[in-house]
């Protein structure tokens, strides 16, 4: 499912494109959540990470071209298509690493070969995923950016390389989804992401960002097993 976010100040345009962009996206039978802000500072504190980003330019405090430059540090592979009513930011587009500029009124076969365009990319990059639900909204985790999961009571901590996602969840649903999935549970407060694991001894994992997790005793057996046939199968060295 694609995570859309649309982003510009006029609010009345900000839900006309949103509602376009849906009502397209189902003519592509191609699933989507998306995601209105009406500021840039809006959309850059959204804990979510998106697929594709439309993006006004000419906004009010932070502008748009200013809102991507910031918004490239924590989001590198998303999607960005501009939408403005001016050209003369064009060349700029090309330093944040534009997909697409579309001009205002946006006309709607652009907007469709722009979006067709943007399906195909994600698709040739697609992740694995899950998604997870936080204050009635749908967020999508992408499980090669997770190091490990945290469990506290009724929630989940997801912990990545953006920082600590949290939400409502139940630690025996959540190993089942990942089951297969590399994540393996070492002790009842963790799953951790195999790919990560830098080293290891009976009291404890260490991942590559420094985290040190505990290993059950009645676990560690089986987690040597298992990441040693993680090793082998990505051509490590034992």
């Amino acid at each position: 499912m694609l995570s859309i976010a649309v982003c510009d100040d006029e609010v009345i345009e900000c839900c006309s494109m949103a509602g376009k962009i849906k009502e397209l996206l189902a003519k592509m039978k191609a699933p989507c959540i998306i995601r209105q802000f009406c500021s840039g500072r809006e959309l850059l504190q959204a804990s979510e990470r998106f697929d594709i980003v439309f993006l006004d330019i000419i906004m009010q405090e932070l502008d748009g071209m200013k809102t991507a430059q910031i918004f490239r540090e924590k989001a590198p592979d998303a999607i960005l298509i501009f939408v403005s009513s001016s050209r003369e930011y064009v060349f700029e587009a090309y330093d944040v690493e534009a997909f697409q500029y579309l001009l205002k009124p946006v006309d709607e076969r652009k907007l469709k070969q722009a979006l067709q365009k943007a399906v195909l990319k994600t698709e040739s990059r697609s992740q694995e995923f899950m998604i997870v639900s936080k204050e009635r909204q749908k967020q999508k985790l992408f499980l090669d950016d997770i190091y490990y999961f945290e469990i506290k009571g009724r929630k989940i901590d997801a912990h990545g390389a953006e920082g600590i996602f949290t939400y409502y969840g139940k630690i025996g649903e959540l190993e089942e989804t990942l089951q297969g999935k590399g994540f393996f549970r070492c002790h009842k407060s963790y799953l951790i992401n195999l790919k990560y694991v830098d080293g290891y001894n009976r009291q404890e994992v260490i991942l590559e960002n420094g985290k040190h997790i505990v290993i059950a005793k009645r676990r560690y057996e089986e987690f040597c097993q298992t990441i040693l046939k993680v090793m082998q199968k990505s051509g490590g060295m034992i």
